[in-house]
């Protein structure tokens, strides 16, 4: 309550802040935006995401492990050290902080693929397919295949993040509390996404706290996937395998598969998830009918029902998409080199006071951004 008036916060926090130019800048940034939005959450996650933030480590895949003992560590370092090169292992950096208590034994790797494995696209029991559009030898294939067995069979284990020059840093706690816990202002990336939790029928655990990730998409979000079930269904086919108890993680998998596994453009890729209504796709609205068609057709099962706003990242560009009426808020700036997006204004305007443009997303249409043309992160 606040007041006399109940406080209703209409769902979770999300932000995003990209450079055009790859441009590295200060974590600080985003979590000064997120703490604007404290009162969207309630303590029982929080995350970021940072994209660049690993230089010197560019061409490893840097997984992020969040581990509940000592054994679970152990079995999973193992299996690493089977199907990869480790050329670094360390504890991920942390700072005492009175609102953070009981955390995992937080673990990074800077892992490349052994040569005996770059050619292995089948994981041991079969389930997952070779990538369709990128020919034999897709090393991405394999470090899912890895993913999914730590999260699916080692116990305790749970994969944060797994992308190149990118990390996933997320917990239990309010978001501001979650960054100044893993001194997201120590480090510096061209691009930054940022939630804070408000669970309302999923348990607020470790692995559960956004941001979901496979390789380096990496997914907040503000809502409920009441289509959980049937999306979850349908990832299991081409091998994904839903463990970290929040309906979020399917969008990650989905954002992998149409886009990287099955080759659908990235525009193409969020028709199918926040697809038209058949009303409208019978109006032939712009000329797409033909194509919002055959995706409801194809794609029916990877379809998001419910309201949702969110914020896509991968290597080289970030994406903002809200369900087809708009049920969760998501607001847009611009200045200069940089793009903004959060759930409120207040959030960018807390540290950008004065944009060039400031517009609301609108229902079912992705706002896209990528790196400028020549430009490498």
């Amino acid at each position: 309550m606040r007041g006399n008036k109940p406080h209703i916060p209409s769902g979770c926090a999300i932000v995003g802040i990209f450079n055009r130019k790859a441009k590295r800048f200060s974590g600080s940034d985003v979590l000064r935006s997120i703490r604007t939005m404290h009162d969207r959450s309630n303590g029982l996650g929080g995350g970021f995401a940072g994209y660049g933030i690993y230089p010197e480590y560019r061409d490893h895949y840097a997984f992020h492990l969040l581990y509940e003992d000592k054994a679970s560590q152990l079995e999973t370092e193992s299996f690493l050290e089977e199907n990869f090169i480790i050329e670094r292992s360390e504890p991920i950096p942390t700072r005492p902080h009175p609102n953070i208590t009981d955390p995992p034994i937080l673990w990074r790797y800077f892992v490349r693929l052994k040569p005996h494995n770059q050619e292995r696209l089948q994981i041991e029991n079969g389930t997952c397919e070779p990538a369709i559009h990128s020919g034999q030898g897709d090393e991405r294939d394999f470090v899912v295949q890895q993913v999914m067995y730590i999260n699916r069979y080692i116990g305790g284990a749970f994969v944060a993040s797994s992308g190149k020059n990118m990390g996933v840093f997320k917990g239990v706690g309010f978001p501001e509390d979650i960054g100044e816990f893993f001194r997201i202002d120590e480090y510096e990336g061209y691009m930054w996404t940022a939630h804070g939790r408000f669970p309302t029928n999923t348990p607020g655990w470790w692995g559960g706290a956004h941001p979901f990730t496979i390789l380096d998409w990496s997914v907040v979000h503000n809502g409920e996937i009441s289509s959980y079930g049937i999306n979850k269904r349908y990832l299991e086919m081409f091998g994904y395998h839903c463990t970290l108890q929040t309906d979020t993680e399917v969008i990650a998998y989905l954002f992998d598969l149409l886009h990287r596994r099955h080759g659908l453009p990235l525009e193409v890729t969020c028709m199918a998830l926040a697809a038209p209504f058949w009303k409208d796709v019978d109006r032939n609205q712009d000329g797409k009918a033909e194509l919002a068609r055959g995706l409801r057709q194809v794609y029916g099962s990877a379809l998001l029902n419910g309201p949702f706003s969110i914020l896509v990242g991968y290597n080289g560009g970030m994406i903002g998409l809200t369900d087809r009426i708009k049920l969760r808020p998501l607001v847009c700036a611009e200045k200069e080199d940089y793009l903004y997006l959060a759930s409120e204004e207040s959030a960018i305007r807390e540290i950008c006071p004065a944009p060039d443009r400031v517009w609301a997303i609108k229902a079912g249409e992705p706002v896209m951004v990528q790196l400028d043309e020549g430009v490498q992160p």
